[in-house]
């Protein structure tokens, strides 16, 4: 037969683990309003984002962003439709200098852009009314969250 004594109580450690169970509650609450908020807004940009293709409208994503030691930071709304253009340009000597760049389909539309011939193509300011809406609603969650504390 064994038998099993205790001495003393559970104080301290039981302590301990309510001290930790509002830190990590907020951080799951944290994490999945800020999940919620990215699905929303990437809802929100892919309903206004110009269509050709549709390549730069299903583009749309968003991470939570974190430090190194997994804190929370904030979210960040990203599209990686990429476009890809070559360049020529005159060098200083006056040899032509060939290359390439990259840029996201998404800022050519929102700020405009150059065409090859010299012209220019007006941008269309869709993402910030887009997601001006999430970003309200972050804040004033985050501004109850404040006041309940």
């Amino acid at each position: 037969m064994i038998k099993v004594t205790t001495k003393g109580n559970y104080d301290k450690a039981l302590k301990y683990l309510a001290s930790i169970k509002n830190p990590i509650r907020k951080i799951m609450l944290k994490t999945y309003l800020l999940d919620k908020y990215g699905q929303q807004g990437v809802e929100a940009l892919k309903s206004v984002t110009p269509v050709d293709s549709g390549k730069t409208k299903d583009s749309w994503y968003y991470r939570i962003v974190k430090d190194e030691s997994n804190k929370v930071l904030g979210i960040e709304f990203c599209n990686s439709n990429i476009a890809t253009a070559d360049y020529v340009r005159k060098n200083k000597n006056g040899s032509k200098g060939r290359g390439s760049y990259s840029v996201q389909v998404a800022i050519l539309l929102q700020y405009g852009h150059g065409t090859r011939n010299g012209g220019w193509v007006e941008g269309i300011d869709y993402i910030n009314p887009a997601i001006q809406p999430i970003f309200d609603k972050i804040a004033k969650d985050a501004w109850e969250e404040i006041l309940n504390e």
